[in-house]
């Protein structure tokens, strides 16, 4: 038994596919030199089938799941035509005579000595792309499988060391059980399709693929991260229970995804999904979830080199807010920076913490045109939305991350009261928007009451307000165990949010991943909390727990909890509450 870190709940049980096995480091493969126009020639025949490959990919993708999942594969399709790469290639196999597999090792390599030394994400991101596109050319120059390919049958547990961004994407289509890779967390591709598509996953498990071969038998524990390879009939046995328990609380969960949010004495909830496209709003219809509590916009922008025209933004802004459950959208400006960037906004310069630096709404000050350009486009995209089925006007919203005191509240009403002048005097229709806040820095916590009248709603980052209240980032194994989203500093804090929100009238809402674990989603509505937005594949389940609580039982729940000292009791003393009042739950439970 190996134990990593629990990113998707549920349990199932496949048959082993370890992708590092498709791919095998060549070494220094040399060939001869009359050799050369062969080798150039078969470099040359892969790198068309992969284009070909990736157009049809990217026509897919767009048509099956939106435009910015289908961005990943216009981004390969420009570093197969980028002249530096294929040069370095052609280079190394004319003049050093490496074979054209040893050829695009040696390309990664180079960029990974040289982005290496960068602390800059985006950097990062496009030596996974790079990675992504050396490993395409591979498999066409080795005939071997491609990852997205229809071998990916049965009951199939992926085993990876990180999955690619085009391999993620491809993988949403098949029928894939189980995830498990050896790097990643919570935040990792892995980790995102895994909940999206409820499929348990585990991620962090260090030297997975040494144990573990194509072929084997593997038992995915998403509740407590445990993963077993070839377990004994004994142990097998006991997980095919929970297996078969998992698979009927899904399908339980399904059939009455459509079913109104309430408590058990009757309280209607609103229970909201985070998306990041036109395929996630999709999704978000599908689980009967009541509107988009959070799009996050900034992944439109990591798919473009360039900064995307105020008339493409407006377009997918209303074909998302089009798509969405009651056409009630609420969007978030760019929050790039700390564990994202983009190159077109200038971030160049080294900071030693970035998540504490220059990101979200103080990176869009700096750039007022693009920041005024966004904004314009989310008005507009406010102004051309449907009528809801029952005829009711449709609601969008405006959302400002990292936001911290109350001077940056009064530069965002000026951009909003800009934004809304420009478009009047060029005679262009736009919508009003609700102007809401993200609380994820401490200090705008802290104050709440003094920003409340100076917006019209509230949500709760709880992913950042997290971290920056314990100073542990959560990507970093040294200190991630203290970022624990039901320790009692936590608890105190989002009380008393929820309760200034409350008393003032204004409503909130949190967005981050507590919003979808059934723990802390028994606190919140004890706190007084009604709105929730989480990954769409929660909404199922949460409704399901929802109806198992009164509201009188989640105070009691939350009052016990204020009187616990440590992490670790709140979690066991909730896990206890819950598996005693929603016990058909206890597949997707973490333990």
């Amino acid at each position: 038994m190996r134990k990593g870190i629990a990113v998707s709940p549920g349990v199932a049980i496949g048959t082993a596919y370890c992708i590092h096995e498709v791919f095998v480091h060549p070494g220094r493969e040399v060939i001869q030199r009359q050799d050369i126009a062969a080798e150039l020639a078969r470099f040359e025949n892969a790198r068309k089938q992969s284009l070909h490959d990736v157009r049809l990919l990217q026509t897919k993708v767009q048509r099956q799941i939106g435009k910015e999942a289908a961005a990943i594969f216009s981004t390969h399709e420009s570093i197969l035509q980028d002249p530096a790469l294929v040069g370095k290639v052609r280079t190394w196999i004319s003049q050093d005579l490496f074979s054209a597999p040893a050829a695009l090792a040696k390309l990664v390599e180079y960029y990974q000595g040289i982005f290496h030394k960068s602390r800059d994400e985006y950097l990062r991101e496009r030596l996974t792309d790079i990675r992504d596109v050396v490993e395409r050319l591979s498999s066409f120059l080795s005939d071997a499988l491609q990852t997205g390919s229809d071998a990916l049958t049965g009951s199939v547990i992926v085993v990876a060391d990180e999955l690619l961004p085009s391999q993620v994407v491809m993988l949403g289509s098949k029928a894939v059980h189980g995830i498990i890779t050896q790097a990643g967390g919570q935040t990792s591709h892995a980790a995102i399709i895994a909940r999206s598509r409820g499929i348990p996953a585990v991620s962090g498990v260090t030297h997975i693929l040494r144990q573990a071969k194509t072929g084997d038998t593997v038992i995915v524990d998403g509740r407590d991260g445990h993963v077993i390879v070839n377990p004994n009939a004994e142990v097998l046995a006991a997980y095919r229970k929970l297996e078969r328990e998992f698979v009927d609380l899904r399908d339980h969960l399904a059939h009455n995804r459509d079913q109104p949010a309430i408590t058990a004495d009757h309280e209607s909830l609103d229970l909201m999904a985070n998306i990041n496209g036109i395929g996630d709003a999709q999704s978000a219809v599908r689980m009967g979830a009541s509107g988009v509590g959070l799009y996050r916009t900034e992944y439109l922008y990591l798919a473009h080199t360039s900064v995307p025209s105020e008339q493409e933004q407006f377009e997918i802004y209303r074909d998302v807010v089009n798509a969405a459950p009651n056409h009630r959208v609420t969007i978030r400006t760019l929050d790039i920076g700390g564990d994202k960037s983009v190159p077109f906004l200038g971030r160049t310069q080294f900071e030693a913490n970035p998540f504490m630096g220059w990101r979200s709404i103080r990176l869009s000050f700096e750039h007022p045109a693009f920041f005024l350009q966004q904004i314009r486009a989310i008005l507009r995209a406010a102004g051309t939305v449907e009528l809801t089925d029952e005829g009711k006007c449709s609601q969008v919203d405006i959302l400002f991350p990292m936001v911290t005191n109350l001077e940056e509240l009064r530069r965002l009403r000026a951009f909003m009261r800009k934004a809304e002048q420009q478009l009047r005097m060029e005679h262009k229709p736009y919508g009003k928007v609700g102007f809401g806040m993200m609380v994820e820095v401490p200090a705008a916590a802290i104050m709440i009451d003094q920003l409340l009248p100076a917006v019209d709603f509230v949500s709760i980052g709880s992913n950042d307000l997290v971290q920056y209240l314990m100073a542990a980032d959560r990507d970093n194994p040294k200190v991630s165990h203290l970022c624990q989203p039901l320790s009692p500093a936590v608890i105190r804090l989002l009380e008393s949010v929820v309760r200034a929100c409350n008393s003032q009238g204004k409503p909130v809402t949190l967005c981050g991943e507590m919003a979808g674990q059934p723990q802390a989603f028994v606190l919140l509505l004890g706190m007084g909390l009604r709105r929730f937005s989480m990954s769409p594949a929660f909404v199922p389940s949460i409704k399901e727990l929802a109806s198992h609580i009164s509201l009188p039982v989640a105070k009691q729940v939350l009052a016990s909890a204020m009187r616990q000292k440590t992490n670790r009791k709140i979690h066991r003393m909730l896990t206890e509450q819950l598996l005693r009042l929603a016990p058909n739950l206890r597949p997707i439970i973490m333990q």
